[in-house]
């Protein structure tokens, strides 16, 4: 190859793509109250001696907990997609799916049982503690897929509370959920700054 065959120019290199790091900050933060709140609201009202007799309460300020829960994670997560590779989207989507596999899962199981034994009682002690053993078990998939140790170590922490959970009659499964549980995310609410901070800086620079 002769000089005149030289190419002139270099290629400009490849941009590096920085990986989305997420903050998971305003879900822990919804959920953490909707799991101490809800079933602390069960604890005090539930067992053979209730604390308080506010029937309806409980279920009604879990539910609406967790639907706003819900509606702040997917604000959330739409914002971070779209910031995302095609790659992450993807990832997110399966994640997605995972829940909505898992509850249906967890529902089909647990009405299975219950019409199997003739026990209804089953499902009041199976719901609370297979819901937390399905997110669990998500946040562990996301915590793995991200490459986030606080969410894997708050996914191994609720899978393992909840299913120890169902050892105790009410109203002490419902302290479990709600102290361990809802506490766990509030931690994990409060350590997500350091995390992302750290996360970031290993970030290559774009």
């Amino acid at each position: 190859m002769t000089a005149t065959n030289l190419p002139t120019t270099i290629p400009p290199a490849p941009p590096v793509h920085r990986r989305l790091v997420l903050n998971n900050r305003p879900q822990y933060v919804a959920f953490g109250l909707a799991w101490l709140v809800g079933y602390g609201l069960f604890a005090v009202t539930s067992g053979r001696s209730p604390i308080v007799s506010l029937p309806g309460l409980a279920p009604a300020a879990l539910i609406g907990g967790l639907v706003a829960a819900i509606v702040v994670t997917s604000v959330v997560a739409g914002r971070d997609q779209r910031r995302a590779s095609p790659t992450e989207v993807l990832t997110g989507k399966l994640l997605t799916a995972s829940w909505l596999v898992g509850f249906v899962a967890l529902f089909l199981l647990i009405t299975g049982v219950a019409s199997a034994t003739g026990d209804a009682h089953l499902q009041s002690l199976l719901w609370p503690t297979g819901s937390g053993l399905v997110v669990g078990l998500v946040y562990l998939a996301g915590g793995a897929a991200h490459r986030d140790m606080l969410q894997y170590a708050l996914g191994t922490w609720l899978a393992l509370i909840s299913s120890a959970s169902v050892f105790f009659d009410a109203p002490g499964m419902y302290w479990v959920l709600a102290v361990a549980g809802g506490g766990a995310y509030l931690a994990a609410a409060a350590l997500e700054p350091r995390r992302r901070t750290a996360a970031l800086a290993e970030l290559p620079e774009a």
